[in-house]
């Protein structure tokens, strides 16, 4: 299975009372320079700007936001306090993601296959100031048609400070559109990863049967290629001392 850069956009809003989620989807393969990173967590300076804003605070950082994007992803304050906006987010994924086939096997099993996501596919969604980091996940895996667990998968906010880069695992309750407002418009300020969960040890029982099988798939073609390349390998060096041997038969 191959993936195409060309994706479909459509737009829709994330509501708090409705559990349809709703995003616009921009794919990109450019890849921004990491620097240096440190992973950590969120410290006491980064928990103070989690406070709850006024509706008037709200109104002015999103007139500076949109005064200060270069991109014409404004966000939009609506009379209720609520604001939507575009948040984007880079895939960072490692290990081979199950995806859900258009075709039905036998029994009306809808077929799934595994594949590797390019990494460093960076999306743009659409979302209100009331979704969640899981919405959000939810949101990419949908796109992506993605039958993985999104419990198996972490949001990320890679931000600068002092010439460091810091990347920090979000909760599932926080909302990265605020996060957003706050960090304003500059990517390399603030910028959003997803990545797999860093349990430490593979836990191996939250895959599925499928899963299972489709990694040993891939464990078996990489094993069958290093094979194959050790054998070239090793050929090469045969027909060289080979004919390093003629050679010496022929001068002797």
């Amino acid at each position: 299975m191959t993936w195409n850069s060309t994706m479909s956009s459509g737009y829709s809003s994330l509501e708090e009372d409705s559990e349809e989620y709703f995003f616009t989807a921009r794919t990109s393969f450019i890849k921004k320079p990491l620097g240096k990173v440190t992973e950590g967590k969120d410290v006491e300076k980064e928990r103070a700007l989690r406070t709850e804003l006024s509706w008037e605070e709200i109104g002015q950082k999103v007139e500076l936001y949109n005064a200060a994007t270069k991109d014409h992803l404004k966000m939009t304050l609506n009379p209720t306090g609520v604001y939507t906006g575009f948040i984007k987010v880079q895939m960072d994924l490692r290990r081979p993601v199950t995806v859900r086939g258009g075709q039905k096997a036998a029994g009306g099993c809808v077929e799934e296959e595994a594949f590797y996501l390019p990494r460093g596919v960076t999306n743009t969604l659409h979302i209100s100031s009331n979704n969640t980091v899981r919405q959000v996940i939810v949101a990419l895996l949908n796109k992506f048609t993605v039958a993985d667990n999104p419990a198996k998968y972490a949001l990320y906010k890679r931000y600068c400070r002092e010439e460091q880069v810091y990347v920090c695992k979000l909760a599932d309750g926080e909302q990265p559109l605020f996060l957003r407002l706050l960090a304003g418009p500059n990517t390399d300020t603030l910028s959003f990863v997803l990545r797999e969960q860093q349990t430490g040890e593979v836990v191996w029982d939250a895959f599925t049967i499928p899963e299972l099988r489709n990694f040993l798939r891939f464990l078996d073609k990489e094993e069958d290629e290093q094979r194959e390349a050790v054998i070239r390998r090793y050929e090469t060096y045969r027909q060289r001392l080979q004919e390093a041997l003629r050679e010496l038969g022929g001068t002797s």
